[in-house]
């Protein structure tokens, strides 16, 4: 049986969350096949991303060894929609605490978005269980050890700005993981750019080698 403390296990060993945020449902199923053929194994489709719900079902189906997520689940309106269609794991951009409780009723995990030490401190207090310190890339990496102080026993992801460039500076500093965005989650456009970005994806995990999956 799938439980929270295991689907949270297994976000923390793999330490990279891909972004999928696409602007046509149509998108997301050869993104998505770069991802898993990249070597990604634990990603969210955001609910501003068309179809999300549907994609969500579609790639739980497709590939059942991906762990995969709802994001940008800003209410328990679209919580519940996502529980629904199967989402492992929950990520909001924002504090709410209803949020929390309809994922744990759910047995499913929440990364929670928070930005100020208020914010940190009421979600953990709240039951969040990783802090998805976001927008982390417009404050920089000296914000987030600042954060790290007071708040050092807290799992903390950062979203907003991690690229190949800095994604393992950002693991070196600490960080308990990282979302990733546009880098990894983009269109493709025929078979031989499908090619291409696989390899990408690939080397990007490379790079992070001696830092994933435990």
């Amino acid at each position: 049986m799938t439980t929270k403390a295991s689907i949270l296990k297994r976000i923390l060993d793999e330490k990279v969350v891909a972004i999928v945020r696409l602007p046509e449902q149509s998108l997301i199923p050869d993104c998505i096949e770069c991802l898993v053929k990249g070597g990604i194994k634990c990603l969210e489709i955001t609910s501003n991303t068309p179809g999300y719900l549907e994609e969500i079902t579609n790639t739980i189906t497709k590939f059942p060894s991906v762990l995969v997520g709802a994001g940008t689940i800003t209410n328990q309106h679209k919580a519940l929609e996502a529980i629904n269609a199967g989402a492992k794991f929950l990520v909001t951009p924002n504090v709410d605490l209803e949020v929390i409780k309809r994922a744990h009723e759910a047995q499913i995990p929440v990364l929670m978005g928070a930005l100020t030490p208020t914010e940190i401190n009421l979600a953990a207090e709240s039951g969040a269980d990783i802090i998805k310190l976001f927008p982390a890339g417009e404050l920089g990496m000296n914000y987030y050890k600042s954060i790290k102080g007071p708040f050092d026993s807290l799992p903390i992801f950062v979203v907003g700005g991690v690229n190949k460039d800095n994604a393992l500076d950002w693991l070196k500093a600490g960080v308990a993981g990282i979302g990733v965005g546009n880098q990894l989650c983009r269109s493709v456009r025929d078979e031989a750019d499908k090619a291409a970005h696989i390899e990408y994806v690939k080397d990007f995990n490379e790079r992070l080698k001696d830092y994933l999956h435990g």
